[in-house]
């Protein structure tokens, strides 16, 4: 495991030395893991109560509480949990009821080391994703769609935002479409001693030129045709506040000296208007341009840019930020599960790490796209893909839902126990084998093929 956090698993087995022999087999292979044992389904629960458990391991066959009652007791509990129940061989019928009440896997005894390591690193795997899935909804819950991400590179932009939040300067954020500008500007402002005070925004490429600056400085009755009274621009409607004027880059050179009027002298003049009028707003700009292109071709005001240019932060690109992509497409798929009112849909590992390493020239706004599509077009719990979204390959080489992924290992392992057990009964013969299991010979060869079994073995 990398992760620092200690990580506690539970062993419940009324035979004390079995479930003592397990706690030192995983102790010694989990460095930040920490082992609890319970002797029967009422000490279990109790453990429950005082630790937060990721991975629970029960023994089926217990005096008093089985370990179906404790599954379901214990899932109530800690819904997040991953219980992994243990099995005596040939018992395929139970292992399936305790797939369907949700257990997460089995062990069949007696335990190999390497399906318990597995098994354990799967679940507390399985734990922390569904301990994150959690926090993501209680973001979704709670409207904070901020900067999501805890790679280094997003930690340090993080570290930068409450830095430049603290000053009344003026912000310059930069970086590609659809890396998610218009949020780290929320949250300068969020941060800010200005939260609580007005906080307005413009796309300066939506709003025509010929009207942009009546829309930032207002206008006056009768300024040109159509003002039919005063009206107040979106400085004003900002003052005391924030304005974030995104897309900076864009705006036309008339209005740019205008602009570097209010950030000389902190007024503005309605159009139609002599009179000034002093505004106290913290500016926030942003934009995608190469503004040294911009000033070199003449199209953007070099003393306008040193205006804006006092406190800069640049947001990374996605392909910068590549760990954050899978928590990034959970949040999204997620998002786009509760907008539609869809039953919650997560990814494979698998399909995650495709997504991983996808260039996403779109940035977040195509990834937030893809997830959109394959919620909508997604035909199973964990996997989706829209035909049209180049995510379609992924999807299908992705895994398979849990439970079918356990339900072929509960099948595989009553194949082994079967032919391992007529194979002894016939003595290592493989004709008397297939008579006896009603199976061909060629279907009992193929079968010990695929286990590595020998007929010699049985002899």
């Amino acid at each position: 495991m990398t992760d620092t956090q200690e990580r506690h698993v539970l062993v419940v087995d009324d035979q004390t030395d079995f479930a003592r022999g397990l706690e030192r087999l995983i102790q010694g292979e989990f460095d930040d893991v920490r082992v609890h044992v319970a002797e029967s389904g009422e000490q279990a629960l109790a453990r429950l109560e005082r630790t937060p458990v990721h991975v629970m391991i029960t023994d089926l066959q217990m005096p008093g509480m089985d370990g179906l009652v404790l599954l379901r007791k214990a899932l109530e509990k800690s819904p997040s949990l991953s219980a992994v129940m243990l099995t005596a061989h040939g018992t395929i019928e139970t292992a399936v009821d305790a797939l369907k009440a949700g257990a997460y896997d089995f062990l069949t005894k007696p335990i190999e080391p390497e399906s318990l390591f597995r098994v354990v690193a799967n679940g507390l795997e399985r734990s922390r994703l569904l301990d994150e899935n959690r926090q993501l909804r209680d973001q979704l819950q709670r409207h904070k769609d901020r900067l999501i991400g805890e790679s280094p590179v997003m930690q340090r932009f993080k570290q930068s935002i409450q830095a430049v939040a603290q000053t009344d300067y003026t912000v310059l954020i930069l970086g590609e479409s659809g890396t998610g500008k218009e949020l780290a500007a929320a949250m300068v402002r969020d941060l800010s001693p200005r939260s609580d005070r007005p906080f307005v925004t413009l796309n300066c490429t939506a709003i025509p030129e010929n009207l942009l600056e009546s829309e930032l400085f207002g206008h006056v009755k009768g300024a040109f045709s159509g003002a039919e009274k005063d009206r107040d621009g979106l400085f004003v409607k900002a003052h005391t506040g924030t304005i974030l004027l995104d897309e900076i880059g864009d705006i036309p050179m008339e209005t740019q000296a205008k602009l570097l009027r209010v950030l000389q002298e902190g007024e503005i003049r309605p159009v139609g208007s002599d009179d000034s009028r002093r505004v106290d707003v913290r500016i926030i700009a942003s934009t995608n341009q190469d503004l040294a292109a911009r000033i070199a071709d003449r199209t953007f005001r070099e003393d306008l840019f040193h205006r804006l240019n006092v406190l800069t932060l640049t947001l990374p690109p996605l392909r910068e930020r590549q760990g954050d992509i899978p928590l990034l497409a959970r949040y999204f798929l997620l998002k786009a599960c509760v907008e539609l009112g869809l039953p919650d849909k997560d990814i494979s590992p698998a399909t995650l790490a495709r997504l991983a390493a996808k260039p996403w020239p779109g940035n977040i706004r195509e990834l937030q796209n893809a997830m959109r599509k394959l919620a909508v077009f997604g035909d199973t719990p964990s996997q989706a893909a829209s035909p049209g979204s180049g995510l379609s390959s992924l999807a299908q080489e992705g895994e398979l839902p849990p439970f079918k992924e356990a339900k072929t290992r509960v099948l595989d392992a009553f194949t082994l126990d079967y032919v391992r057990e007529a194979m002894t009964r016939a003595g290592g013969n493989v004709s008397r084998t297939a008579r006896l299991s009603g199976l061909s010979r060629v279907a009992v060869q193929n079968i010990l093929g695929r286990y590595g079994l020998s007929p010699d073995q049985f002899k």
